[in-house]
């Protein structure tokens, strides 16, 4: 996102904004908030309010997967501004810094000159943990997603490992630009023959927990939601290009898993499918939820003061998707989980020092969606159990609708209880940015 250089400060706030730097505040605004993985409806929500409340109630704006169009008003000159020069999304509190501007234009703080050079800062903010710091969060992220699926003391390690290598590969390829569409195919390929290889050998029992845990960081679980979610409010052009590049994510992750399992051959397919699960105790997956959050934290800079909060979101979630599971079932708990997760994510954003919604309740996708579940469809074609493949991954399909569909039953009930708290305390109410 090219932005200009500094601009001269508007001694007289918002009040008469030059109609130039309105048009170009909104068009690096919305650039940054199609980076954090805002659904596009939401955007043009948001931008159509600032619009308004710099005098252009009339603006036109138009969102896109890679670019969007900004018109003052009905005739006026549109200019367009691409977003796919972020080069992927934003960081968590890069995410946390555009809502904070936008919480700076509902009160009236900031001039859109001053909101241009705010975003400059943020897109070129540097990440608040050093390296190692990173690529230790890898490791945390991994063993965190292996406790979730129920894993042996052998799965732990080798997740430690994996997890090692998946941290150092991002950090070596993140200046590549041009290799990044195929990174998740050289880590799917890597992990799945040292699974493989480790599997023929009879000194080690590694299964598919081992494999599964560091691959789950690639898969696009926020994009696939978003998209479905897009699609419901009838965003078919930005909800479909999500849902293709999300589908070609899964694809090219695929790639790599069976290449491995043809290069290497999977003598003991069987038992890498079907090897025992969870010797470690039933508390594994409820210490995997807070580990989950911490290895976010760390690999995705989260802003200060924010790990109890993603801790609390993501057990909220959890929880309500483990009691759902045992009341209504397996695609109903995703439905119960992310309801329970948006409107404790929101509620969340209403307190002095809570994230913005976006930066607590992406990562719970990584425990509600169902990446896990497609990348095991996957792989038990290599034990030959094509129906038991097919099976899974058409579960997988039926848990993301139900996960988004808890996003949309989610937001408009926390808006309901929104509207009662603020009628019982409205001298407390903060202003939220949803």
């Amino acid at each position: 996102m090219p932005l200009p250089g500094p601009a001269e400060p508007d001694p007289h706030g918002h009040s008469e904004p030059d109609p130039a730097d309105l048009q170009q505040f909104l068009l690096y605004l919305g650039s940054a908030l199609t980076s954090a993985g805002e659904a596009v409806n939401k955007i043009e929500e948001r931008l159509h309010r600032v619009a308004a409340h710099y005098g252009a109630p009339h603006a036109r704006i138009t969102v896109l997967p890679t670019y969007l169009v900004v018109s003052l008003a009905h005739g006026a000159p549109a200019t367009l501004e691409p977003t796919h020069q972020l080069r992927g999304k934003l960081r968590l509190d890069q995410t946390a810094a555009v809502f904070n501007l936008l919480k700076l234009t509902e009160g009236g703080e900031i001039s859109p000159a001053a909101g241009i050079r705010r975003l400059h800062t943020i897109v070129h903010k540097p990440p608040r943990f050093r390296a190692p710091l990173r690529v230790a969060g890898h490791v945390v992220l991994t063993v965190g997603i292996c406790l979730i699926l129920q894993p042996t003391r052998t799965d732990l390690g080798l997740a430690v490992l994996f997890g090692l290598f998946i941290g150092l590969f991002k950090l070596a390829t993140a200046h590549w630009t041009d290799l990044q569409a195929i990174v998740p195919v050289i880590a799917a390929f890597l992990v799945t023959a040292a699974t493989l290889a480790l599997a023929d050998a009879t000194f080690i029992e590694a299964d598919l927990r081992a494999m599964i845990a560091p691959l789950v960081t690639f898969i696009p679980g926020a994009i696939l939601t978003t998209a479905v979610v897009e699609l419901s409010a009838a965003e078919m052009i930005t909800g479909a290009s999500r849902l293709i590049s999300g589908s070609m994510q899964l694809l090219l992750l695929s790639f790599g898993i069976i290449g491995a399992a043809q290069t290497v051959g999977v003598a003991r397919a069987v038992e890498i499918v079907n090897a025992p699960e969870n010797s470690i105790g039933a508390w594994a997956p409820w210490l995997g939820a807070m580990i989950v959050a911490i290895g976010h934290y760390l690999v995705q800079s989260g802003p200060r003061g924010s790990l109890r909060w993603l801790c609390l979101v993501l057990y909220a979630g959890w929880t309500a998707e483990y009691l759902g599971d045992l009341v209504l079932g397996g695609y109903m708990s995703g439905f119960i989980g992310a309801v329970v997760l948006t409107i404790v994510a929101y509620l969340v954003e209403r307190r002095p020092s809570g994230p913005p919604a976006l930066v607590s309740f992406l990562p719970g996708f990584w425990l509600l969606a169902p990446g896990s579940l497609s990348l095991i469809g996957i792989t038990e074609y290599l034990s030959r159990d094509s129906f038991g493949g097919v099976e899974d991954m058409i579960s997988a399909a039926g848990a993301m609708i139900s996960i988004s569909l808890g996003v949309l039953c989610g937001y408009p009930l926390y808006r309901a209880l929104e509207r009662r708290l603020n009628r019982r305390s409205p001298a407390t109410h903060l202003g939220s940015t949803g």
